[in-house]
């Protein structure tokens, strides 16, 4: 479904990103680890259209989509959860659920009832405002804004930063959940290595803005695995 082919990336001077590559299928989830500041967040950016690449290509559902925009990704069925959650802390839940409606035909301007039965909190919260809701809360209300565009892959950017751990525990079955249904790909960025290796299917470990380490769920026992994400 989605193929990053030997991407190369600068910020001004820094050569952020070198040659990497990455695959992500429906049914899976594609785990990108390493340590703050080895290029993971960069990576996503590039791939929702937020950085542009100096080099290489980046293929969504076999189309090149290298060059195209961010909006026009997204309308494509690429939905994006960054670090930080970003939500509108003036809107409330509601109108920051109706926020993914921008690129829907008008008849799929709904809210799936499936993002309230992965988190029931945000139905008893759509009148409150996204800034009064808890960390947890609004990486709820951050996943379930991105799920209203129905995507085809989700990306999501350290979804248990700064946590509470029941609601990393609802965060992990909603991943779960999303992968098992078979038509969606998901990549996860993730420092957390226990969350990742429970739901990675495959994994690449990136190492100052390259891939070090790549493979399926067992590799992630390696020791080199270990090795880099503990230095």
């Amino acid at each position: 479904m989605l193929n990053v082919e030997n991407i190369d990336l600068y910020y001004g001077a820094a050569h952020t990103l070198r040659k990497v590559s990455l695959e992500a299928r429906p049914g899976q989830v594609t785990c990108v680890l390493g340590r703050n500041g080895v290029g993971k967040t960069s990576l996503l950016r590039a791939i929702v259209g937020q950085r542009p690449i100096a080099g290489g290509t980046v293929t969504f559902n076999g189309q090149d989509i290298t060059r195209l925009p961010t909006p026009d990704r997204a309308a494509l069925g690429i939905g994006f959860v960054p670090q930080g959650r970003e939500v509108f802390p003036l809107l409330t839940v509601k109108e920051n659920l109706e926020t993914g409606f921008a690129r829907l035909p008008r008849k799929e301007r709904n809210v799936p009832d499936e993002i309230f039965q992965l988190f029931p909190v945000l139905r008893s919260m759509m009148g409150r405002r996204g800034g009064d809701l808890s960390g947890g809360q609004q990486q709820q209300l951050a996943i379930g804004r991105a799920l209203v565009t129905r995507p085809s892959l989700l990306v999501l950017d350290e979804p248990t930063e700064g946590i509470q751990p029941s609601i990393i525990k609802d965060i992990g079955r909603a991943i779960a959940y999303l992968r098992d249904k078979g038509d969606m790909a998901i990549i996860l960025v993730e420092q957390y290595f226990e969350f990742a290796k429970e739901l990675a299917d495959s994994f690449i470990l990136m190492e100052r803005g390259e891939v070090a380490v790549r493979g399926d769920r067992s590799g992630l026992d390696g020791d080199d695995v270990r090795r880099l994400m503990a230095i």
